[in-house]
């Protein structure tokens, strides 16, 4: 992984924390998350006006990811209505590169060198802890299997993005076209689970919602890019460097608590970070 390619993962996993933080900010997590999928679909359509269509075969990739992101989008906003975001955050997002380093390792092409393996291990030790401290304060237990599904569906996510962008050529595009199908399904989906009335909210909500869109949709499409420059696993786990940011947010914008568990983990996800970026591709 280059350094342009590092430091820009990094810039996308800010972007990634910050959103994820709107979405926590407002009253109703659900409808935050309409208002964002549907700026995502303006951004989308913008972003696609400017490339050709995709072709034939990067289709089923699209089409698949939408719906694995709609799963994503709910899933997480149900586990932000039951938890701190300092503690859903690590453990929807730490959870992912573990599935995607062993789906990479037994089935894609990509060589990743041991000392990276090294580092999303270590990262998930740090995402282990951070679920343990969970339960041992008594937090809501709810939330666990939301934040699972959303790491799930993450893991998902990043390994058919990472190969759909490959076959496309082109990431952007890519992106543009997957942020609309994904509004397609999920406003229906949202409709369906929660009523119309999740679809209303005031000047304040579409501001704060499409703000998150724009910085969604910026993070999403770097980390896609990048994705294409170097091994998925390796930019999977180095995104996930957003739970930093996210629990530095929760603690100091949200007055979550901050304890040495919490410490602890975010320390061992650092650690795990730095070590994928010492380590040469292999």
């Amino acid at each position: 992984m280059t350094l342009t390619v590092f430091l820009a993962v990094l810039a996308a996993a800010f972007l990634h924390a910050g959103w994820n933080a709107l979405i926590k900010a407002g009253p109703s997590k659900q409808t935050a998350m309409f208002v964002l999928t549907t700026g995502h679909a303006a951004i989308g359509l913008a972003v696609a006006a400017l490339h050709p269509l995709p072709a034939p075969q990067v289709w089923p990739w699209l089409l698949g990811s939408a719906l694995i992101h709609t799963a994503y989008q709910l899933f997480l906003a149900h586990a932000l209505e039951q938890g701190d975001l300092s503690r859903v955050y690590p453990i929807a997002r730490g959870t992912a590169p573990l599935i995607v380093l062993a789906v990479s390792l037994a089935l894609l092409p990509d060589r990743v060198a041991p000392l990276s393996v090294a580092g999303i291990v270590t990262l998930g030790a740090g995402i282990a802890i951070m679920a343990r401290g969970a339960l041992r304060l008594g937090e809501s237990r709810r939330m666990l299997p939301h934040a699972l599904g959303a790491a799930a569906a993450t893991a998902g996510y990043t390994l058919t993005d990472g190969l759909g962008a490959r076959v496309s050529g082109a990431p952007v595009a890519y992106v543009g076209w997957l942020m609309v199908l994904s509004a397609v399904f999920f406003t229906p989906a949202i409709v369906a689970l929660k009523g119309r009335g999740v679809l209303r909210t005031g000047r304040r909500g579409w501001a704060v919602g499409l703000l998150a869109a724009a910085g969604s949709f910026g993070a999403y499409a770097i980390a896609v890019w990048a994705m294409t420059r170097a091994p998925i696993a390796l930019v999977g786990a180095l995104r996930e460097t957003s739970i930093l940011f996210a629990v530095l947010i929760g603690w100091l914008a949200f007055g979550e608590r901050m304890d040495r568990t919490k410490a602890l983990a975010a320390a061992l996800i650092v650690t795990g970070v730095i070590l994928t970026r010492l380590a040469p591709t292999a």
